[in-house]
């Protein structure tokens, strides 16, 4: 994640339109091409009753691995995949898409599949384990992954998350805000991004109902809040970006912490006078993650779950940290150095809350129409 804006535009607006109708065409898989595509074949070998000495054979013998959406920019994933060939000697080649596209060719190419391994967010792999595009494999980290982050038979599993943080200009804000309410007094404009298309813009919004008392089954909170700064012109709807943030158009900030952290480590590398506040919400926030998805027809399948398995091991973790995501074993000891590009543990509390994907399809849905209905005549 040295660089993520250079992917957030693919990931984060496709991934938006889960709570629209791009997560209606995910879960039919309704893309173009997807509906006559052929069905995937039954998976030919259980990997999770191999041996992990043998899948390491049989991945080299395999001697590749091909990926979607896990770029080198992206939660430091190159040092994931120089790692697995400096170790195992498997060379490796990725194709960024959104979550939505992983599994809709994952599901077009069928029997034909030419990738192995996707990473998409935890609202999809759900999906993709119901359209039956994946294949099962645990690793032997799996007692360690919380019941939350994965799927029972391996279908999928989070291998990272991040929290909805703040992110303040100190020299537009000096007294950097460390709740969410405070941001309704403020007189600085908030910046949340596009609550019709992009994902961490709607997780924003539910970051908030939770900060002020509401959360899924009560979003009033949240709506009074985004349409009194939006009814004070104060509501920023373009992405929070490190361009914008860097050229000042973005005095707070609202995004996941992963973004945050590495979006003010490049501001400052460019800036050493740049001063930029990152912090959890301590009123309330919510956290959400990544999962890896193994096509059920990879050509190359022993390397897709051996990829699995280094992503959860102690060094694959390791690496995903210092990409600025929360890795999802927290038993992993992370080295000084990587501690040192993280918030302190102690802002990781009770406030904030992981999410119930079961609810939020339709709560997003509510969400979009809302803000249509009711903000953007105010923005207009």
């Amino acid at each position: 994640m040295n660089n993520i804006s250079a992917r957030g535009v693919s990931r984060r607006s496709f991934l938006g339109m889960l709570g629209m109708a791009g997560f209606a065409c995910a879960a039919g898989l309704g893309l173009t091409g997807c509906e006559d595509s052929a069905a995937p074949a039954a998976e030919a070998v259980d990997y999770n009753s191999m041996s992990l000495d043998d899948i390491i054979t049989q991945a080299q013998q395999e001697g590749q691995i091909n990926s979607v959406g896990m770029p080198d920019t992206w939660a430091n994933w190159v040092g994931t995949w120089d790692d697995i060939e400096e170790k195992y000697g498997i060379t490796q080649a990725d194709q960024d898409m959104s979550s939505a596209e992983e599994i809709a060719m994952f599901k077009q190419e069928g029997t034909d599949g030419t990738k192995d391994i996707g990473d998409v967010g935890q609202q999809w792999g759900p999906t993709a384990e119901a359209e039956g595009v994946t294949l099962k494999y645990k690793t032997s980290y799996w007692d360690e992954i919380p019941d939350w982050a994965k799927d029972d038979d391996g279908d999928w599993v989070v291998g990272y998350y991040g929290t909805m943080s703040i992110i303040s200009n100190d020299d537009q804000v000096p007294n950097p805000p460390t709740t969410l309410a405070e941001l309704a007094d403020g007189d600085y404009k908030v910046s949340i991004g596009d609550i019709t298309a992009a994902a961490a813009a709607q997780h924003a919004v539910l970051a908030i109902a939770v900060a002020l008392g509401g959360g899924l089954d009560n979003m009033q909170p949240a709506y009074d809040f985004i349409t009194k700064i939006a009814e004070a012109g104060r509501l920023d709807v373009s992405d929070v970006s490190v361009a914008r943030l860097e050229s000042g158009e973005v005095a707070v900030g609202l995004n996941w912490d992963y973004n945050s952290l590495n979006y003010r480590a490049q501001i400052v590398e460019n800036n050493p006078d740049a001063k930029f506040t990152v912090s959890i919400p301590t009123d309330g926030s919510v956290q959400s993650g990544y999962a890896t998805i193994i096509n059920v027809n990879a050509p190359h399948p022993a390397a897709a779950c051996l990829a699995r398995e280094y992503i959860l091991s102690d060094e694959g973790q390791i690496n995903l940290a210092r990409g600025y995501a929360t890795p999802i074993r927290s038993s992993v000891e992370l080295p000084e150095d990587v501690k040192a590009l993280r918030l302190p543990d102690e802002q990781y509390g009770d406030q904030v809350q992981s999410i119930d994907y079961e609810k939020w399809t339709d709560v997003t849905n509510e969400l979009v129409t809302w803000y249509q209905e009711n903000i953007i005549p105010i923005l207009g």
